[in-house]
């Protein structure tokens, strides 16, 4: 199993500055959008600033949990992003994100092996170890999203 340090790792590498699974993080692929590419509908697809919102949502929601606060989260908002009116809206929503990655990745890899399989809120969440793979895994699949929806967002403009 990987230790906590490899966790935080892994995070920091999906969010702030890896290339090793997808050529790409958050962090690389959102800086090279502007506002406009970012609120621009392709389709039935959600926006970049909408999965944008949606992925920092649950990494802001999990936080106060890693500081013994409660989790206050419901799927059902998780996709309630505010309207971004300007280029200052977008960047502040895509600083967000950054912080709250770090933030989370210094909490992760911290915890022992016993608080990596401690129970994370609740027994039906299992433990902080999986919860963490699942933000993880969660965040790979959005970058997946976003990575295409910039795609076609780009090819369709030049």
């Amino acid at each position: 199993m990987e230790s906590a340090q490899q966790l935080a790792d892994r995070f920091r590498a999906l969010f702030l500055n890896g290339t090793w699974i997808a050529n790409t993080n958050y962090q690389d692929l959102l800086t090279s959008v502007n506002w406009k590419q970012a609120t621009h509908k392709v389709a039935a697809l959600n926006t970049v600033a909408i999965l944008t919102f949606h992925i920092n949502y649950y990494i802001e929601g999990v936080l106060p949990v890693f500081n013994g606060g409660s989790l206050d989260i419901k799927d059902k908002y998780s996709f309630n992003a505010p309207q971004l009116k300007s280029e200052e809206d977008w960047n502040a929503l895509k600083q967000k994100l950054f912080y709250n990655s770090e933030a989370i990745a210094k909490q992760i890899e911290v915890l022992t092996e016993a608080q990596l399989e401690a129970i994370f809120v609740h027994e039906k969440y299992g433990s902080y170890r999986r919860n963490i793979e699942g933000l993880i895994e969660h965040g790979y699949y959005h970058l997946g999203q976003l990575s295409l929806i910039k795609k076609m967002i780009t090819e369709n403009n030049s």
